[in-house]
């Protein structure tokens, strides 16, 4: 089926969201055990407890016995109060890592307190837009010194429902600051679950399934199924596999049964397209080692421009390292969500 899908269901009671697009799993978010772990994007008022001296960073105290890991620390005393936001998930045995850079995100507008200034997402060219949307933003945020992001999602909504949602990220982050002092470290916004993420951040959708059961009618359990597999299946019959192990993420393609080097090429640039969602729907970051498919080494620069245009779709922070010494290639991906292995219920 064309077009884009958002189902909305529960695995054995904890919410999940897909999006569904040309037929095709897209993306895919589980809500995490509840195991006490700090949601991303969850705000905390947390303490500072010890400096890492020779790298710059300090420890900080969370609720409950928690510990996060500030990477920019310098200027904070132990004891200290501040805002902190969790940035990803904390690998086993390490700190939650979290910024000061606190933003207040919903579909429309971001409030940054930290940034000051008005902008507009550069998705939006039309000029009268833009111009709309910034006297809307300018009467909301009145003197407020902070900063706000509008979002390409702003461009074709109705005047009201952006006042309203530039209005209420101004008033969560003014309560939040009012309730930064403290002693103790508390939870102040809880992260967001997978069905807020998906209204909040999937571009509008032709369909909203939302009714029990959406994940058995849109074949999305079908898809989790093949998802939990190593294998992505590639145009031409080539294909590739995506393993995650302890160090890294290993991918590995193949051209099938043609082995030339237009055949390696084509593959090449296949892989590097569905990468991005192969890595979403499977919750995979970190280190990623690619070994692409043998190919002429003029072509690298055509392989590397697709690699950069899949990437810069996709919401997760990825930094293409490049070309290795024995011919792989290299990324390093934001470790946002647990994987999938880990992320669905038993």
């Amino acid at each position: 089926m064309k077009g884009r899908i958002v189902a909305l269901d529960w695995i054995k009671g904890r919410k999940a969201a897909a999006l569904i697009v040309d037929g095709a799993l897209d993306d895919l978010l589980i809500e995490n055990p509840d195991d006490g772990t700090p949601a991303p994007g969850a705000i905390y008022r947390a303490i500072c407890d010890r400096p890492l001296k020779g790298q710059g960073g300090m420890i900080l105290r969370l609720p409950d016995g928690a510990s996060a890991y500030l990477r920019q620390g310098k200027g904070y005393r132990p004891g200290q109060p501040l805002l902190a936001q969790v940035t990803g998930r904390a690998e086993d045995g390490k700190a939650t890592p979290v910024t000061t850079r606190v933003l207040f995100k919903s579909r429309f507008a971001i409030v940054t307190p930290d940034a000051p200034g008005i902008n507009i997402s550069r998705r939006i060219k039309d000029e009268d837009t833009r111009v709309r949307l910034l006297e809307i933003a300018h009467e909301v945020m009145g003197d407020y010194d902070a900063g706000l992001i509008l979002r390409s999602a702003a461009a074709s909504e109705d005047d009201d429902e952006i006042a309203g949602d530039i209005a209420a990220m101004r008033d969560l982050s003014l309560a939040i600051a009012q309730d930064s002092e403290g002693r103790l470290p508390e939870l102040l916004v809880d992260g967001p679950d997978p069905h807020h993420l998906a209204w909040r951040d999937w571009e509008a959708p032709d369909m909203i399934a939302d009714a029990e059961g959406s994940f058995e009618t849109h074949g999305v359990d079908e898809m989790i199924a093949q998802t939990q597999g190593a294998r992505v299946n590639l145009p031409g019959g080539a294909y590739s596999f995506v393993e995650a192990t302890r160090a890294l993420v290993a991918v590995d393609v193949n051209t099938g049964g043609d082995t030339s080097p237009a055949a390696g090429l084509k593959a090449n640039v296949a892989t590097a397209r569905a990468l991005p969602r192969a890595l979403r729907c499977r919750g995979l970051g970190g280190q990623i080692t690619v070994d692409f498919a043998p190919m002429l080494k003029k072509d690298r620069r055509q392989l590397e421009q697709v690699l950069r245009a899949a990437f810069r779709a996709d919401p997760v922070e990825t930094a293409l390292a490049g070309w290795t010494p024995l011919g792989h290639y290299e990324l390093q991906r934001k470790r946002e969500r647990l994987p999938l292995a880990e992320s669905l219920p038993e």
